[in-house]
C-alpha cells in the first residue's frame, strides 16, 4: 500500500537502502513526505538500527529536504516512545506512516499495531515484492549507497565501506547471503539519489563491534 496522492505522510527513516526506496516510491505516487523519524540510542549518539551519527542523519534529511524527528530510546521503551511521536505526527494531520519492510512478518504485525492505535494507517510500499527485483529498483533509480555494518559469523567485514552495486550483489549472493540483508545480514548508508538535492560525501574510518555486528565508524566528509 502506497499513501494517496496529496496527502501528508512520515517515513520511518533508517538511512538505509529498503527505507529509501519506500519514501521514494511514496513520493512517486505524489504523497507528501512531512517527515522522518529516526530512533536514535540512549544517548542520543547513533541510530539505533543502522548506527548512523545523528550528523549523517541530519545531513539526509538536508539532502532530501525533509525534517528530521529523532527521539532517543532504550529497546525496553522502544514501543512507548515510538508511538508518542507517531500519535503527535497524527495531531498534526500525518495519517499515513511509511515503512521499508519487504516480507518479515513480525515487524509487519508490530506497525500494523502500533499505528493503528493512534489512528494512522501503515503503508508498506515495498512488502512481498521480490528481494532482487526490489534491488533492480534501487539501482535503476540511480540510488547510492555504502555496507556500513555486518552481522558478524554471518558475513565477512571486508564488505565493510563497499558501496552497493550489481557487483557486490554478486558478490553477496556468492557468499551465501541474500542480496537484499533483510534478515539483517548488513546495513547500508543511501548517500546520493533521485531524491537527494545533493551528493553525502563519507569519511570511513575503524570498524567498531556494538551488539553482534561490525559497525563501520562514518562521518560526513569536510568538504560539505
Amino acid at each position: 500500500m502506497i499513501p494517496a496522492r496529496g496527502k501528508s505522510f512520515f517515513c520511518s527513516w533508517s538511512g538505509g537502502k529498503d527505507s529509501c526506496l519506500a519514501l521514494y516510491c511514496a513520493i512517486q505516487a505524489g504523497a507528501v513526505p512531512r517527515a522522518l523519524l529516526t530512533m536514535l540510542t540512549r544517548d542520543g549518539a547513533r541510530s539505533r538500527s543502522h548506527g548512523l551519527p545523528v550528523s549523517v542523519l541530519n545531513h539526509q534529511a538536508l539532502a532530501l529536504k525533509i525534517p528530521l524527528v529523532v527521539r532517543e530510546s532504550s529497546w525496553d521503551d522502544y514501543e512507548q516512545n515510538f508511538t508518542e511521536i507517531i500519535h503527535r505526527f497524527r495531531k498534526e494531520g500525518m495519517v499515513y506512516g511509511v515503512f521499508g519492510d519487504i516480507d518479515l512478518e513480525d515487524h509487519f504485525q508490530w506497525v500494523e499495531r502500533v499505528c493503528s492505535a493512534v489512528g494512522i494507517r501503515a503503508c508498506e510500499p515495498l512488502w512481498k515484492r521480490p528481494r532482487r527485483e526490489l534491488m533492480e529498483k534501487f539501482f535503476n533509480a540511480g540510488f547510492s549507497a555504502t555496507i556500513i555494518a555486518v552481522k558478524e559469523g554471518v558475513l565477512d567485514r571486508g564488505f565493510l565501506g563497499r558501496t552497493l552495486d550489481r557487483d557486490l550483489v554478486r558478490d553477496l549472493e556468492k557468499a551465501g547471503i541474500d542480496a537484499s540483508g533483510e534478515e539483517g545480514e548488513y546495513h547500508t548508508v543511501v548517500t546520493n539519489g533521485p531524491i537527494f538535492r545533493r551528493e553525502i560525501p563519507l569519511e570511513q574510518g575503524k570498524s567498531t563491534l556494538r551488539g553482534g555486528y561490525s559497525f563501520l565508524e562514518i562521518s560526513v566528509a569536510s568538504t560539505l
